[in-house]
């Protein structure tokens, strides 16, 4: 069980007291409710599902509830008792049992949440601020992972998560390697529908860009793949953002070729080391000009504190070979860097899948951690946005931001990157845009704990931050990555009948022009607009 650090006693009782008494009122309909689903689902389904491993409700077994619906929940934001709650979880064990609880929830009018790792920012995928009842269908309990090398392809489920994957492959191969994300405890259903990007992205794209084949529920319940479901529906569920379309059930992905040998660095720099940010300025202006074979992300965060607070600016880099070659590339085209031999560890892939997860790099764990399915960060509250930078930010622009930035404590930003492959896919391949012309993209976050006192005050920096930043980013639209989910650029109404209108003006920022076949193939996928919530893809009419 995971609840707060500080008085968790007190908090956890509480939060069972009003479980209790909420739903001794509401039993009589909600005991019905998950009755007649349950009975739907046995009609639907040949295989079994026992209810104790596959149901939970806050009647059965409150405690066991609890701790399976924060098992995933990346956001501790929406774990809190003001928040909505689901009536039930529902953890299929079998791809049919996804099939009958899309025919169940139609049939009985429930509105549902989809979840496979739980790290949709705004905890979309388990919670529903626009419609209660709701329920969840939670998909961790599907997660096999079959890799073919021979093929250059591996087939996973929806509920395995990125760590998982990458440690089956290590498996069998230590040249192939997956162009999905960083953190390991990544839900790969739900990863992948946004785009999905990691080390590899310079080289081979996006993950979306290199699926093959996938297998999804429709609104009708039925189980499509590539050929069955026609190439427009395939075009938007890479990139198109999960929770709109169907229920992925798994992807087939094209495993692509990693030396046996990458090198990795981390070089941090704070104020006083470039005070007239001349290393930040040159990495901007190369960045995403250097070879596709090499990826340097910046992390700013907040060092030191009182008199001695600054900002601590670390170039954390990834090369596809060894040192030798690494040095050789620095030094003619980012030598104020100052990077040295001393400075570059050579490792296999996995090695470097670990040392980029946030894992201490001193004594960093066996692969073996990357099956535990658990975030490096713990357990946290936070809020983020996101931006894409086409021109790099001036000196004066960057004092200003820097200014700001040492306003908070726990504070922290993220530069990657693009160019190389990134710049050489249409931005009409897939649904997601940002190609040509992006220098880099920008995370914005600010993260909390339970004994924060004015998580308002933390949410209104990030904010004030973002506004700073309007001059020195894309325009017209400024563009945000749907992974990065963020409620403040706009949702859709509290009914079903979501606004074409109000969803253009979010939809444009994360999608760019392909907002308009989105919503073209969603009419057509799920013209009763089953998959919906907050900032899914509206119907045309």
């Amino acid at each position: 069980m995971r609840v707060s650090k500080l008085a968790p006693a007190v908090s956890y009782i509480s939060f069972l007291a009003l479980y209790y008494s909420f739903y001794t009122i509401a039993s009589t309909s909600s005991n019905s409710l998950q009755d007649d689903f349950i009975n739907c689902l046995h009609k639907n389904t040949n295989v079994d599902f026992p209810l104790d491993k596959t149901f939970f409700t806050p009647e059965r077994n409150a405690s066991m509830f609890i701790e399976v619906l924060n098992s995933t929940a990346q956001n501790q934001r929406y774990l809190a008792t003001s928040i909505p709650k689901p009536d039930f979880i529902f953890k299929p064990v079998h791809e049919s049992h996804v099939q009958a609880s899309i025919i169940c929830s139609k049939k009985l009018g429930i509105h549902l949440r989809v979840r496979s790792g739980g790290h949709d920012f705004e905890g979309l995928s388990y919670v529903s601020h626009i419609e209660t009842p709701f329920i969840i269908i939670d998909l961790s309990k599907l997660r096999q992972i079959n890799v073919d090398v021979k093929d250059n392809s591996v087939w996973v489920q929806a509920g395995a998560t990125v760590g998982e994957l990458y440690y089956r492959i290590s498996e069998k191969s230590n040249i192939h390697g997956c162009p999905a994300g960083i953190y390991p405890s990544l839900g790969i259903g739900g990863h992948i529908t946004g785009g999905a990007y990691g080390s590899l992205l310079r080289k081979y794209g996006l993950a979306a860009d290199n699926v093959l084949d996938a297998k999804i529920v429709d609104a009708q319940g039925k189980l499509l793949d590539r050929t069955a479901m026609g190439e427009d529906l395939f075009w938007a569920i890479r990139g198109g953002a999960g929770g709109s379309f169907g229920i992925i059930l798994s992807w087939k992905m094209k495993l692509v070729p990693v030396p046996q040998t990458l090198t990795v660095f981390t070089v941090t720099k704070t104020l006083d080391q470039d005070p007239g940010f001349k290393i930040l300025s040159k990495w901007q202006q190369v960045a995403d000009k250097l070879v596709e074979d090499l990826l340097i992300r910046v992390y700013f965060t907040i060092a030191g504190n009182n008199e001695n607070k600054t900002v601590a600016m670390t170039y954390i880099g990834q090369f596809l070979g060894d040192k030798g070659n690494l040095m050789e590339i620095m030094q003619k085209d980012f030598p104020e860097l100052g990077l040295t031999q001393k400075d570059c560890l050579e490792m296999s892939w996995i090695e470097s899948v670990i040392y980029n997860s946030g894992f201490p790099r001193s004594s960093p764990p066996p692969p073996e951690v990357l099956l535990q399915a658990k975030s490096p960060s713990g357990e946290v509250y936070f809020k983020a946005k996101s931006d894409f930078a086409k021109e790099p930010i001036p000196i004066l622009g960057l004092k200003g931001m820097i200014k700001k930035f040492l306003e908070e404590e726990a504070a922290v930003m993220i530069w990657t990157p693009y160019g190389g492959m990134m710049d050489k896919i249409p931005e009409s391949e897939i649904p997601f845009p940002h190609r040509k012309g992006t220098i880099f993209m920008i995370l914005y976050y600010r993260r909390w704990s339970d004994t924060e006192k004015r998580p308002d005050m933390r949410i209104q920096w990030i904010r004030e931050l973002y506004s700073y930043m309007t001059p020195y980013v894309s325009c017209n639209p400024r563009q945000a990555y749907v992974n990065y989910r963020d409620l403040d650029l706009g949702q859709n109404s509290n009914n079903s009948k979501i606004s074409l209108k109000q969803a253009q003006v979010w939809g444009a920022m994360y999608f760019k022009n392909n907002f308009n076949r989105l919503v073209k193939i969603k009419t057509k996928a799920d013209p009763e607009n089953l998959f919906r919530h907050e900032q899914s893809i509206p119907l045309l009419y």
